[in-house]
C-alpha cells in the first residue's frame, strides 16, 4: 500500500472539502444582512476545517498532525 504524500489523498479531508463547498452554496441565500455575521463565520469554521488538517498534515511528527485535528 502507498503512503500518501499530499494532505488531498486524505478521505478526511476530501469530505470537509465537500463541507465546505456545500456550506458555500447554501450559505448563498442566507440574508444578506448576515453576509458579515452568521455567513461569515459559519463558512470560516467550514474552511478551518481542512486548512487545520492540510497545516496538520505538513507537520514533523503525528503527535503535532493529531494536535491540529483535535482544533
Amino acid at each position: 500500500m502507498a503512503s500518501i504524500k499530499k494532505f488531498t489523498e486524505l478521505l478526511v479531508w476530501q469530505k470537509a472539502h465537500r463541507y465546505v463547498l456545500r456550506i458555500y452554496k447554501y450559505s448563498e441565500n442566507w440574508p444578506i444582512t448576515e453576509s458579515y455575521g452568521l455567513t461569515s463565520q459559519t463558512r470560516r469554521s467550514a474552511v478551518s476545517i481542512t486548512s487545520n488538517i492540510a497545516e496538520g498534515f505538513d507537520r514533523n511528527s503525528t503527535s503535532e498532525f493529531k494536535q491540529f485535528l483535535t482544533i
